[in-house]
């Protein structure tokens, strides 16, 4: 395997190994956090007391954050980079596939306003789960579904809505769900991408969205 074929070729949809990914660096390249341009919170803490945090990884982090500030109950959103090898990752060098890192969402709530079920709901509907490594054209490792939870709550909810969103894709001829599911404590540390990434999409209203969803509702309990 070569640069070559990480950079081109369909390798960009294998993970790469540990000996194969980039050095990476020891210093954040966001050294200087702003408040969230749409909520004019803190978008690294710290938070209100009984704040929660989920990680949520579902294509082109720029849409995924714009969904999740929307809705109430959310108390601040960031992008970044989870669930690789190297450290403090820069955006071209996670674009390369030999990072191993997938592109991130940060969602910080607040669970007496909004539910895990809830934020857990629009996941699922707002991308395509099946699809594994990639989100309609967006190909590689860095656009895979993935949930990384903080709280035994968020894994109990993480398991029952995939379990039913799952039975309901395979009703309609979908293949299973390849959504990472992991403790964030495990997929290793939440880097924050650069500036220009974070609230992409409100400095940027007419940006790329890519919501390359499955087009099945998740079930409303009666």
């Amino acid at each position: 395997m070569t640069i070559f074929d990480r950079l081109f070729g369909s390798d960009k949809q294998s993970m790469v190994q540990s000996d194969e990914a980039l050095r990476g660096r020891t210093s954040p390249v966001l050294a200087s956090p702003r408040p969230h341009t749409v909520l004019g919170t803190s978008i690294t803490g710290p938070w209100p007391e009984g704040t929660r945090v989920l990680y949520l990884a579902m294509g082109c982090f720029w849409g995924a954050e714009e969904i999740f500030w929307q809705e109430p109950g959310v108390v601040s959103t960031a992008v970044g980079y989870m669930g690789g090898i190297t450290p403090h990752p820069t955006y071209d060098e996670v674009c390369t596939a030999l990072t191993g890192h997938t592109e991130t969402a940060l969602v910080a709530y607040d669970p007496s306003r909004v539910s895990e079920e809830e934020l857990l709901r629009v996941f699922w509907e707002r991308h395509d789960p099946t699809s594994g490594n990639r989100q309609g054209n967006d190909v590689g490792t860095q656009y895979r579904s993935a949930i990384y939870w903080t709280t035994p709550e968020q894994e109990a909810a993480v398991h029952a809505t995939k379990a039913v969103y799952e039975q309901v894709l395979a009703a309609r001829g979908y293949d299973p769900i390849t959504t990472e599911l992991r403790p964030a404590a495990e997929a290793g540390p939440f880097y924050y991408a650069e500036d220009y990434h974070q609230q992409y999409l409100d400095k940027n209203p007419h940006g790329y969205r890519c919501h390359a969803t499955t087009g099945v509702p998740y079930p409303v309990a009666a």
